[in-house]
């Protein structure tokens, strides 16, 4: 597989629609003094897609949510919104809505009364605002807590309130600030799941900032992963998973066995162990230093098969997550890797292995990643 770098000045496109991108960032860089938030950041997002800005704190997502919503101007660059050069115009001239961690809802007005807000605003008529509220409500299941002020609800509810008063104005595209951090594993988890029947439902194009990778991987059609301002790679979950194009994607998207080689002749040579073939990879220079990239889970402990890379290590911890086990498997000094394996009614406990055991671990060649 040859490994994508990502210039500073490719547009990211979205899918194929016949129309405009819903949004569009063209080079937008944010400067504060000399440091630079957002670099050169240019994608397309297609009309109805659940779009995520995934990657660490400080990674620029954020300034990038801002800035497509107006809250934060950039020093260079265009963002357009439905084919529309919005960039010099403030917040409540573009068709955008914004759901915002803390949920920002008016504890002195009754649920419906803040899903209200905006369209009385906007000065819609009573019976027009009566049946927007009573449908969005019946959306997001809040219909019999309408009279309820937000300080009585649970979290999972008032986030819907938020979603709610943000999608009654049927915006062109809704914003949201990792709405769901503040909740609970099991309740965020639910609420992943319901965001995304919403969006599908209305078809409105979300675009969502997460630093949990997971929840990026659970929810989105495509996604970018930012890191220090830049763009590191952007794609669908699966490409961004199973085909990173550097070290640092490979590294943030879940976990990822890094080992340390120089590349020769179709394989990679560790530096105090054997040679693991990986087969010709188109970029990857001759003698080269590179990182061997394999998911936990790719890696196979028992019943290898032939053609597999296969390298003797001793295990030096097992961790029991009840569905699944996760060996730490030391290769050479200063080489370990996590191998992890389901717990099927094969794997009784009696069967794992203890750790100082000696064992061989292999994997398929295409499983891997040759990463510069």
């Amino acid at each position: 597989m040859t490994p994508v770098t990502t210039t500073t000045t490719t547009t990211a496109a979205g899918p194929a629609t016949g129309l405009a991108p819903a949004v569009r960032l063209d080079d937008v860089c944010k400067r504060y003094g000399d440091s630079h938030a957002v670099r050169d950041l240019s994608l397309d997002i297609a009309p109805g897609e659940f779009f995520s800005l995934l990657g660490p704190s400080g990674c620029g997502k954020t300034t990038s949510l801002r800035m497509i919503g107006g809250f934060t101007d950039p020093s260079d660059g265009a963002i357009l919104l439905g084919g529309k050069d919005v960039t010099a115009l403030p917040p409540n001239k573009r068709d955008v809505n914004t759901v915002f961690q803390s949920y920002a809802l008016f504890d002195h007005l009754s649920v419906s009364d803040n899903v209200a807000f905006g369209l009385k605003r906007r000065g819609v008529d009573r019976a027009g605002i009566r049946e927007r509220v009573a449908m969005m409500l019946e959306r997001v299941q809040l219909t019999e807590l309408a009279d309820r002020k937000p300080t009585t609800l649970s979290g999972g509810q008032r986030q819907r309130v938020a979603l709610a008063r943000a999608l009654v104005n049927r915006p062109q595209v809704l914003l949201l600030d990792e709405p769901l951090a503040a909740l609970d594993l099991k309740l965020r988890r639910q609420m992943q799941v319901e965001l995304k029947q919403i969006q599908r439902e209305i078809g409105i194009t979300f675009v969502f900032v997460t630093h949990d990778q997971d929840e990026a991987l659970t929810m989105s059609d495509r996604m970018a992963v930012l890191n220090d301002g830049r763009m590191q790679q952007c794609g669908t979950p699966e490409d961004v998973y199973e085909r990173p194009a550097n070290s640092f994607v490979a590294s943030f998207m879940g976990t990822s066995n890094m080992v340390p080689g120089t590349y020769r002749d179709g394989a990679v040579v560790m530096d105090e162990g054997p040679a693991l073939p990986v087969g010709p990879r188109q970029g990857i220079a001759e003698n080269s230093r590179v990182n061997l990239a394999i998911r936990p889970e790719k890696i196979w402990l028992s019943d290898l098969a032939p053609g597999m890379a296969r390298v003797t290590g001793v295990v030096r911890e097992t961790v029991y997550s009840g569905p699944t086990t996760t060996y730490l498997i030391e290769l050479t000094p200063g080489v370990t890797v996590s191998v992890l394996e389901q717990n099927t009614d094969r794997s009784r406990m009696e069967d794992r292995w203890s750790g100082g055991e000696d064992v061989e671990v292999g994997w398929l060649p295409e499983h891997c990643l040759v990463l510069n």
